[in-house]
């Protein structure tokens, strides 16, 4: 009999995103790129989120060790579409304006 490995504080259901249990709104993939982007401790992650106990961010982390490629996947697609997202969004009218007064 095979058993499925459990990740204490993490909760993943119904094909959706790895989250934290306790902050729903929090992935598992947040707490990563903090990790990639910036190279962060599970110590430092904590002093940024507050929020984020030193349990929560090494069950994030070792649930992302165990599944990297699902985990890395979801950053890609994150990625994608927010370059997707600036393309269409073209220049704002805001930096159009800046530029023309010389101010950029």
């Amino acid at each position: 009999m095979t058993s499925g490995v459990t990740y204490p504080h993490i909760v993943k259901e119904n094909g959706d995103p790895a989250r934290l249990e306790k902050h729903a709104r929090i992935r598992v993939a947040q707490i990563v790129m903090d990790y990639l982007a910036y190279g962060w401790s599970v110590d430092e992650m904590c002093r940024q989120h507050a929020y984020l106990t030193p349990a929560e961010a090494h069950a994030a982390m070792a649930y992302y060790f165990d599944h990297q490629e699902e985990i890395d996947g979801e950053i890609h697609a994150e990625v994608d579409d927010l370059a997707q997202t600036r393309a269409r969004a073209g220049v704002s009218p805001i930096l159009l304006k800046l530029r023309a007064k010389g101010l950029l």
